[in-house]
């Protein structure tokens, strides 16, 4: 009888090793390669940031005078390397117990340059919030080649913002009104689409664990990691 018992222990004991033993591989070859790395994310910033760029290049034909923080190309250009790195990361082998310090090294950039574009692209939707209520309020007129705008024309002090470059008034109170609320609808997706990356690295990095499988017995509960 004693050898029965044990022997039969002992094929109790070997399916559950064996179940331990599969469980992790069987996990993983459910996995797609999609659902290991959000590709969309990617995607989705490298034509955001294509598209901020355009627009601010178009913004810049409109007038050379115009200034850096009114022509916002270097924002769509930073969200375009941050999509790189994002496929990148696509293309190295997913390891989820991060064992790859190459796969670590540009986890942690990825977020931190995620949230840097998030910053960035709030930052250049209050310039843009800022620069076309501005703009909307302009009283504008021709001086040879250059467009004077004002905020209050009976003011004889009132600062006069010059545009070079620009032989139509109407593309400035027009045109270029038109340009900056594209740049708040874009930047604003571009900030979401970022705060989203950043969030799924954040949540697979403290949030999702392997507990293990849970071994009972008459009277004590043990958890093994596998």
């Amino acid at each position: 009888m004693g050898q029965g018992q044990k022997g039969s222990s002992d094929k109790k004991e070997g399916k559950k090793k064996k179940k331990r033993d599969e469980s992790p591989a069987r996990e993983d070859d459910n996995k797609c390669r999609v659902c290991r790395f959000p590709l969309l994310i990617a995607l989705l910033q490298l034509l955001l940031g294509v598209a901020v760029t355009v627009v601010a290049f178009l913004m810049l034909a409109i007038s050379p005078s115009l200034l850096a923080r009114e022509t916002p190309h270097w924002a769509g250009i930073i969200l375009c390397l941050v999509s790189i790195l994002g496929f990148i990361l696509y293309c190295i082998t997913y390891v989820p117990d991060e064992k790859s310090f190459m796969q670590f090294i540009v986890k942690l950039l990825y977020f931190i340059l995620c949230t840097i574009g998030m910053v960035i692209s709030v930052l250049v939707m209050a310039f843009a919030i800022h620069h076309d209520i501005q703009t909307s309020s302009f009283s504008c007129k021709q001086v040879e080649e250059d467009c004077a705008c004002t905020l209050d024309p009976d003011d004889p002090i009132a600062r006069v913002f010059n545009y070079e470059g620009v032989t139509d008034c109407e593309v400035i109170t027009g045109t270029l009104t038109l340009y900056f609320l594209v740049q708040i609808v874009l930047n604003l997706l571009q900030a979401l689409v970022c705060a989203v990356g950043a969030f799924i690295m954040w949540k697979h990095r403290y949030q999702v664990f392997f507990a293990g499988l849970q071994i009972s017995s008459p009277s004590i509960q043990q958890w093994q990691k596998v």
